[in-house]
């Protein structure tokens, strides 16, 4: 029986980082099944999902500690099944003038009506004219059946135009609103 383990990464930055955690796991018999790695600030942060034999779990998270001594921070979790419940998929796309709280706001916005944010990414990067630092969030987002994507779509749109920045809301058949 497989068992899926989640790991969180943390720690300088340097060459064959990826390779160490990619080898630990290749010796467990683990399979790698999607991450999120990236490089901010100097630092190496990663999120791992790897796919092991149940019976091999607790050989897998002793290796993957031993990139300690390494100098990484490791968190090794078991992962749960999601419910079976088919959930409705929209992406979130967002760009304006950064300020402090857009993520604060756009999820607070989000979990009023249950939304659940399953992936989020951001970056700040100068405006091609002024050079004033620009905001952009990409997320991919869940709806449970029930939650009604324009009330969403409304609420969003109204922070939007409060925030000041362009926001396109489109659910997987492809309808889009932008504020």
């Amino acid at each position: 029986m497989k068992t899926s383990v989640v790991l969180t990464l943390i720690g300088p930055d340097r060459p064959g980082l990826v390779s160490a955690v990619a080898a630990r796991a290749s010796a467990a018999g683990a399979n790698w099944m999607e991450s999120r790695l990236a490089q901010l600030a100097g630092r190496f942060a990663g999120v791992v999902r790897l796919e092991v034999d149940a019976a091999r779990a607790a050989e897998l998270e002793a290796l993957l500690r031993g990139l300690e001594a390494e100098g990484l921070r490791v968190a090794v979790e078991q992962g749960r099944s999601r419910p079976a419940a088919a959930l409705r998929r929209a992406r979130l796309e967002l760009v304006g003038h950064d300020r402090p709280g857009i993520v604060r706001d756009i999820s607070i916005v989000l979990a009023r009506h249950g939304v659940s944010i399953d992936s989020l990414e951001t970056s700040c990067e100068s405006a091609s004219m002024s050079g004033e630092p620009l905001f952009r969030a990409l997320a991919e987002l869940e709806f449970p059946h029930g939650v009604a994507l324009d009330a969403v779509r409304d609420d969003l749109e109204a922070l939007a135009n409060e925030l000041m920045v362009d926001l396109d809301l489109n659910d997987e058949g492809g309808s889009a609103s932008a504020g």
